[in-house]
C-alpha cells in the first residue's frame, strides 16, 4: 500500500556550505491490513519520512508510492486519515465547530462526527471552546478529526501525547478497532510500549536511515527482567551467573536472557533453595533493539 523505495531526502543548510540530510536511502513497505509503528530519537528523521509520506515534501532521491501513485494525487484522490504531532485549531473554535468543519472541508458526513465524539469521549467538552481545553482533551480532538473520514490509510504522529493513562489504554482499542484487511495505519511515537502493544512491526530509524524493523513477535519477547528474592541465597550467582544488583534495592537483581534459560535458571534457582517473591520483565525486545541502534556510532 505505502511503498517508499531508496528515499533520501536533502534539505539546504543557510548556516554552512552544503546540504543537511535528513534521510538517507530508506526503503520501507507498509502493507494493506498491517499497522507499522515508527521510532526514533529526536532528529532522527521521522517528521521528515511522515511528510515525504503526506507528499508535503518530495524526495532528494528514490521515489514514495501509496497504492501505485504519488503521494499528493493520492491524497488529493483518496484523502488520509491524519492525526499531526501539534494540531493547531482556531481558540474560539468549540469542539463540534472544529469537527464540523473538519467533516465539511473533507468530505465526511456529519453523521460521522457523533461517532467521532463517542469514540474520543468528547461528548461533556463539545460546545467548550478550544482555549479552555486541556492537552489530552486537545490531543482526543485531534484524534477525532482523523476518524471522521472513512480513509484506507490513516497516518498517527505522536497520537498519546498528553494522554493520561486510561486514554492511553483506550488508544489502544482504538487502533484496534480502526484494523481491517484493505487499510494500513503508521503510527510514529517516542512510547515504546504503546508501539510494541498495537503495533505489528516497528521500524527504527536513526540520523536519517532505517536501522532495523522488529516484528511484533520480536518485540513481545523481553530480554531483560528484574528478580525479587524473599531473602538472600547463596546459589544466586551459580543459577544467573550474569546477576547484577539493583541499587538500593535489597535483595533485587536484573538478568537477562531468552525465555528457555530464564526458566531453566529460576528451576536452578529455586532447586538450590532460592525463594522466589517476584519476577517480571523490565526492558522490552523492542526497548533492546531502540538502545542497540541510538547507542550505535555509525560512520
Amino acid at each position: 500500500m505505502i511503498v517508499l523505495e531508496g528515499v533520501s531526502k536533502h534539505y539546504r543548510s543557510f548556516r554552512r556550505r552544503g546540504a543537511v540530510q535528513a534521510l538517507s536511502d530508506v526503503s520501507l513497505t507498509i502493507h494493506r491490513g498491517e499497522i507499522v509503528g515508527l521510532a526514533g530519537p529526536n532528529g532522527a528523521g521521522k517528521s521528515t519520512l511522515i511528510s515525504l509520506i503526506l507528499g508535503y515534501l518530495e524526495p532528494t532521491a528514490g521515489q514514495v508510492r501509496i497504492d501505485g501513485r504519488s503521494p499528493r494525487p493520492y491524497v488529493v484522490a483518496t484523502g488520509i486519515g491524519y492525526l499531526p504531532e501539534l494540531i493547531a485549531i482556531p481558540a474560539g473554535w468549540t469542539v463540534d465547530g472544529a469537527l464540523r468543519r473538519f467533516a465539511s472541508l473533507g468530505g465526511a458526513p456529519l453523521q460521522r462526527i457523533e461517532a467521532a465524539i463517542e469514540t474520543t469521549g468528547l461528548a461533556e467538552h463539545r460546545f467548550k471552546a478550544v482555549k479552555t481545553l486541556s492537552k489530552g482533551t486537545m490531543q482526543r480532538l485531534g484524534l477525532a478529526q482523523a476518524l471522521l473520514a472513512d480513509r484506507e490509510v490513516m497516518i498517527l504522529d505522536e497520537p498519546t501525547h498528553g494522554l493520561d493513562p486510561l486514554w492511553t489504554q483506550r488508544f489502544r482499542d482504538i487502533v484496534q478497532a480502526l484494523r481491517r484487511p484493505d487499510r494500513s495505519i503508521f503510527i510514529a511515537s517516542h512510547n515504546l510500549d504503546e508501539l510494541e502493544r498495537v503495533a505489528d512491526r516497528v521500524a527504527i530509524i536513526h540520523q536519517g536511515r532505517l536501522d532495523r524493523i522488529v516484528t511484533s513477535g520480536q518485540a513481545s519477547t523481553a530480554t531483560l527482567f528484574r528478580l525479587t528474592l524473599a531473602a538472600p541465597c547463596a546459589g544466586l550467582f551459580e543459577a544467573f551467573p550474569g546477576a547484577e544488583a539493583v541499587e538500593g534495592r535489597s535483595n533485587e537483581f536484573r538478568v537477562r536472557g531468552d525465555l528457555v534459560s530464564l526458566n531453566l535458571s529460576l528451576a536452578r534457582l529455586i532447586a538450590l533453595g532460592g525463594q522466589v517473591a517476584g519476577f517480571y520483565a523490565e526492558e522490552s525486545r523492542l526497548e533492546s533493539e531502540f538502545r542497540a541502534v541510538v547507542g550505535e556510532e555509525r560512520p
